[in-house]
Parts: C-alpha cells; structure tokens; sequence
C-alpha cells in the first residue's frame, strides 16, 4: 500500500505500546504508518468506575467516531475493552498473537492478607470484584481507576490496601510488572483479555486485506468464542462474565462463569470439541448458564441501576421474585412473630369448635403438644395455605373460607354448637368476633402469639407497596407516609384499612402472595 496508514490509539503508555506493535508489524510488511493517538472517554472521567460511566465502549467511541469521519484508518484496542457489538461501518480487522491472559495480583507488602478474614483490594472491574468476592466474601473490595502506572501508584498511596488487581498482559507489556506478583489462575479472565485487536472501515476492502495479513488465527477463534458467549449473556463492561477458550492437540477448550455483582451467586460452565466442530461451544455455554439461574442474575444485573418499584412487606422468596415482570421489587418483614407458650390443659382438653386464621397460630399449638394429643372436633380455617399446614400439622379441616367474614358467616349458618375457640394474634381484626357474637355464639379467644410491628424506611421513590394484612399496613404507616403510592392488597379486609390512608389501594383476585404479584403485574403492563 502506498499511502500512510493512520493508526489511530489512546495515548496511555500501555495502549501506545500495542499501536507501536501493530505498527511494527505494518512496517515489516513494508507499509508506512503513524500513529495518531486521542483521549478516550475512559481516560478522561477517572473519579468513577467503569460502569457507572454510562458509556457502550468507553474506551472505543472516540476511535469509532475518528475512523467513521476519516481522522485515522485502523484503530488499535486491548480487545477486552471493545463492544461486542461494533458500530455500523466498522468491523475486526485482525486480532494479534495473545499475550498472557490471566489476572495478577500485585501486593502492596506481602500475600499473609490472603489468609486473613479481612482485607481491602483494589479493582475497577466488576467482573474481578465479584470472583473475589465469591472467593474471599469477608474482604473488601474499592473501587481503583486509571492508566496502570497510576493505579499501581495509588496502591502505593493507600496505606490500608492490601493488594490491587491487573491483567497480566498490561503489567508485563510496559515492563512494570513486581516480582512477586502472582497470577490469579482461578480466576477467569474477561473475553479477549491479553489480546490486541485492530479495527477497519468495512468498505476499507485494501486495509482489511492488509491487516489480515497479521491476523493470528488461533487467537481469533479463541477470543471469538468468548466475545459471542459475552454477547449471548447480553453482558458488557458492567457484567460479571468471565470466558477463556484455547486451543491444545487440535481440541478447543472453554471456560465461562456469569456471577451476581456480590459475588454470592456463581454459575460457571465448560466445554470441550475437536477443532472444526467449535462452533456451537458460546451458544451452549450460554444456554447452560442461562438456564441455570443466570437469566435471573442477568435481570438483577440490568435492574442494579434502576431505582426499585415496588416493596413488598413481606419477604418473597425466590420462586415469588421471578414471577414479577420487568419490574424491581424489594422486600423484607413488617411484622415478627413471637409465639406465645399456650397453656398444655387447654389444648389437651376436648374442643368442640376451633378457628385458626393463620399458620404462626399451627406453628405455636404443634411446639406445645403433638397432634396425636389434641382433641380438636371441628376445625375452621382462613386462607388455602393455612388449611394445608393444619392438615399436615393437627388434623382434618371440616371448612376454610378465603376471608375471616365469609367464614364468620358460614359458622352463623352451618357452626355446631354455640361456642368456639379462636387461636389469634394479640393484635387482630374484631370482625370475626363481632359477627359470631351477635348471632349468639361465644368466642373463646386465645393468643397464640405476639405480631411485632418491624418496618424499614423506604425509599420516597418507591411507587407501590404490597400489604398482607392490616397489620402490615399500620407497621408501614409508623416509619413511612403514603405519599401518593399504590397499595397492592392481599384481601378486602387489608384493603379497607389501606383505604384509611392511600387514594389508589387495589386488591388482588384471590389471598395469596402470586396474586398479588399479578396484581403489580398487571399495573406495570399497563404502563
């Protein structure tokens, strides 16, 4: 090629390093090149890390607009840094020999931290912060930005630091690697770490052809399969995700792993084929960590920086979590239960009619006597779920209503006998009482046990609450003001007191925690 081939870079010392390399290559082909180096976004914004720039290619965009208005001809990335996705116009070039493609620990004194419980390292990756921290979850884990001579100079600085992460190939490329830093094997490395890429204009057919001219094929499948397992996770700089692929006696191995930003959840897969039948290896990989858990840590991944919706004041398990759809929810406790110790002689006497409205009152009965010494006669229930632990727990149902006022009035009608017995809360709705007692029926209640109202504040930005009883609802109302939100209640009887203090209370379709899922559901579908 006759013509100067504008090598555009970043103009830190590692990634003018790897221009000067692709330049020489170019050179020993007998092309003529320059370098032209530019600032990166990256470079410029070093108070935040990575992924909170907000930014698709933090370290690419400048480039990509350079070559897209012709400034420079080729552009020169670590290829860890690039999108998976390249802007329209522009494709990979080439992809140099890889160096080593491992993470390094460098020590600011000694590794003697590595067995203690705490521990403070330093690392802007998420990807690094999470693998350690599912390795070492009592350490701490800063923030550390920069070129690599400015964070190797703030490990320096800061005294209770104990040791920061790098990529290997960076510390060693510009000769400032310590000799007693170590490589972290157990730890997978981001897709395409340690290998430089070169990208083209796509029209640009006699560079691309010049440039592959220094492709190194090996790497190129390798990091190939690795970009395309990040890329089918929908993952970027702001993801966990790990992915090493290599190529040994003709047969490609693979390693992924897809993490929770604690580093508390950690789904990892790996996979063998004969070179030539590779080409499936990212889309398994990424199926099998989708499929086990990784869609829901994906979804958690997308949703960290979306400010929650909706918090339910009950905690929700895991099952209940991911029935929500596309939206953010939070949940914890309102109430605590203390159960309260029933005198033995009243449940071991004869009962003739016993109402249990719900299942704290099961638990605090069956951890005084065992089921083969209570005589209950006939037992009344409130709620699907109550109705299974006492038939699990006590004995035979003879009828369960949804909601303590259909039951009240079916006893009216249907009770044997004038009197039962109702094992409650000592903090409960009078409704049921009220309504067997005016029709003449004596209720004998006994406190099974305590409700003590627990709640947290919650964030004013919150948009809805999910209450489950009118309990939860006074507990919300101590530490928190209704200011405008949604109630999303369980039952008419948790409605009618939310509808003492919120303008839009709805309730759901039937008493349980999936409907009221729905019922939140239903609202953000709407939207």
């Amino acid at each position: 090629m006759s013509k100067l081939i504008r090598i555009g870079t970043r103009d830190s010392e590692l990634a003018l390093w790897q221009a000067k390399t692709v330049q020489q290559q170019l050179e020993h082909l007998g092309h003529q090149t320059v370098l032209v180096p530019v600032k990166s976004t990256g470079d410029m914004l070093l108070d935040k890390p990575i992924y909170e720039l907000g930014i698709t290619g933090v370290f690419t965009r400048i480039l990509d607009v350079a070559m897209l208005n012709n400034e420079i001809d080729i552009a020169v990335h670590s290829l860890k840094d690039v999108p998976t996705v390249l802007p329209q116009g522009i494709v990979q070039a080439a992809v140099l020999k890889r160096g080593n493609v491992r993470d390094t620990l460098v020590f600011k004194d000694n590794e003697e931290f590595l067995s203690q419980r705490e521990a403070v390292i330093a690392t802007g990756s998420l990807r690094r912060k999470a693998q350690w921290l599912n390795r070492y979850p009592t350490h701490t884990v800063v923030g550390l930005r920069g070129n690599v001579n400015t964070r190797l100079q703030k490990l320096e600085d800061h005294e209770d630091w104990n040791a920061a992460i790098f990529a290997a190939a960076g510390i060693g490329r510009i000769g400032v690697r310590p000799e007693d830093a170590i490589n972290l094997d157990w730890m997978i490395p981001a897709p395409g770490q340690g290998a430089i890429m070169i990208t083209a204009r796509e029209n640009d057919e006699e560079l691309l052809a010049i440039c592959t001219e220094i492709n190194h094929e090996e790497t190129e499948i390798c990091t190939t399969i690795e970009r395309t397992f990040l890329n089918l996770l929908e993952g970027g700089c702001s993801a966990p995700i790990g992915a090493l692929a290599f190529i040994k006696n003709e047969e490609v191995s693979f390693q992924g792993v897809l993490l929770s930003l604690d580093g508390s959840k950690k789904i990892e897969v790996t996979r063998k084929e004969q070179l030539g039948n590779h080409h499936n290896i990212a889309q398994f990989a990424a199926d099998y960590v989708l499929e086990r858990g990784g869609s829901r840590v994906m979804n958690d991944l997308k949703d960290a920086d979306k400010h929650t919706q909706v918090f339910s004041t009950k905690n929700l398990s895991e099952m209940q979590r991911q029935r929500f759809q596309n939206v953010k929810v939070e949940s914890t406790d309102f109430l605590k239960i203390s159960l309260n110790r029933i005198p033995k002689p009243l449940l071991k006497s004869p009962i003739q009619n016993v109402i249990i409205t719900s299942q704290n009152a099961v638990e605090a009965i069956t951890a005084i006597v065992p089921k083969e010494e209570l005589q209950f006669k006939n037992i009344y229930c409130v709620g699907r779920r109550t109705k299974k632990l006492i038939e699990s727990k006590i004995g035979k149902v003879k009828h369960s209503e949804n909601y303590a006022k259909l039951l009240a009035e079916y006893l009216v009608e249907f009770i044997d006998g004038t009197e039962v017995t109702h094992f409650c809360s000592d903090i409960r709705l009078d409704e049921l009482s009220q309504t067997l007692e005016k029709n003449h029926i004596k209720v004998n209640e006994v406190e099974a046990y305590k409700t003590i109202l627990d709640a947290t504040v919650i964030d004013p930005k919150v948009e809805g609450i999910m209450f489950y009883s009118p309990s939860t609802v006074a507990a919300y109302l101590e530490n928190n003001e209704p200011n405008n939100k949604v109630a999303y209640c369980i039952g008419d009887t948790t409605a009618n007191e939310a509808k003492k203090h919120f303008e839009d209370v709805r309730v759901a379709r039937i008493p349980t925690v999936e409907s009221v899922i729905d019922l939140v559901n239903e609202n953000y579908a709407s939207n």
